[in-house]
């Protein structure tokens, strides 16, 4: 465990985590939203710092990252817990610790994967010659402490640091990392702030406040969208995200558009597949309207 960076404490008991925007208030012997910041003892602790559930070398393009160091390898990490609870999350396994949440109990007995130092990746990314490491497959923000120490690391070796996010960390993270930050892919999962909230359990405005402040810092910047039948599809809402990248984040700002499979989300089980066509359709509008780099995945 790693006493986290940033909290207040309210009482003797309670702490109000400061990590993202869910500024949750936690109470003695539990967590937050998230599932791995832990009061004890009225100080608040990443409970999976420095243990590794995933671990991999992926092409960079598979973040996906298109226009930063294309066609290189990049060291992939992740660990339990998200800050979201999105129902079309794809890895669901990690990111959602289930009935866990809440049974401190079973929560305390949980296999954690496996310990891994922060120097011990740095060492292993350079050994497998991976020119950057990926903070991915769960939400970085959540084990801020594990991610930063290996990007100071990093950052000392000449190597690159990635984040893949959702973008709702809060303004002390982002300042933080944006030193040792080279890149990220944020999800804009909608320009609808009720879609945020009744399938993601989060908000659109932090989000968006965040990818404002990620352009006009040294960090590259790219920015997906997962397209869902029926939820976040219409028209407009597509045009209003290709509009506020445009005006907000600049023309040349990649923007991917990825389909949408049942058989891969948590809880959308019923709806249905994003067909090609409209993957297509909608990365034509988006260039008659003048962005430069749009892209389409999983199709």
């Amino acid at each position: 465990m790693q006493e986290c960076f940033f909290y207040k404490k309210l009482d003797k008991e309670k702490v109000k985590c400061e990590a993202c925007n869910h500024f949750c208030v936690i109470n003695k012997n539990e967590v937050g939203i998230c599932g791995v910041r832990k009061n004890l003892g009225g100080k608040l602790y990443s409970i999976i710092y420095g243990k590794i559930i995933s671990l991999n070398i992926d092409r960079i393009e598979k973040k996906p990252i298109y226009h930063f160091l294309p066609g290189s390898k990049t060291f992939s990490m992740g660990t339990l817990g998200c800050n979201f609870s999105c129902l079309n999350c794809q890895n669901h396994e990690i990111s959602q610790i289930y009935g866990f949440k809440g049974n401190l109990d079973k929560y305390d007995k949980i296999d954690w994967g496996y310990k891994i130092l922060p120097k011990e990746i740095v060492a292993k990314a350079i050994w497998n010659n991976c020119p950057s490491i990926s903070y991915t497959y769960n939400e970085p923000t959540v084990f801020l402490e594990y991610a930063f120490d290996t990007m100071k690391i990093a950052q000392e070796k000449n190597l690159k640091n990635i984040w893949v996010s959702n973008g709702y960390m809060s303004s002390l993270v982002l300042d933080k990392i944006i030193p040792y930050l080279d890149a990220i892919n944020v999800d804009l999962k909608s320009f609808n702030d009720n879609f945020y909230k009744k399938y993601c359990g989060g908000s659109l405005k932090p989000v968006l406040k965040n990818l404002k402040k990620l352009s006009k810092s040294r960090t590259h910047l790219e920015v997906t969208t997962l397209v869902i039948p029926g939820l976040n599809d219409d028209e407009k809402e597509l045009e209003n995200i290709v509009d506020f990248i445009k005006r907000e984040l600049g023309d040349e700002t990649p923007w991917h558009i990825s389909a949408f499979s049942p058989y891969l989300s948590w809880r959308l089980k019923e709806a249905p597949f994003t067909s090609p066509e409209l993957i297509y359709k909608a990365q034509d509008m988006a260039l008659k309207k003048g962005l430069r780099n749009v892209y389409v995945g999983n199709i």
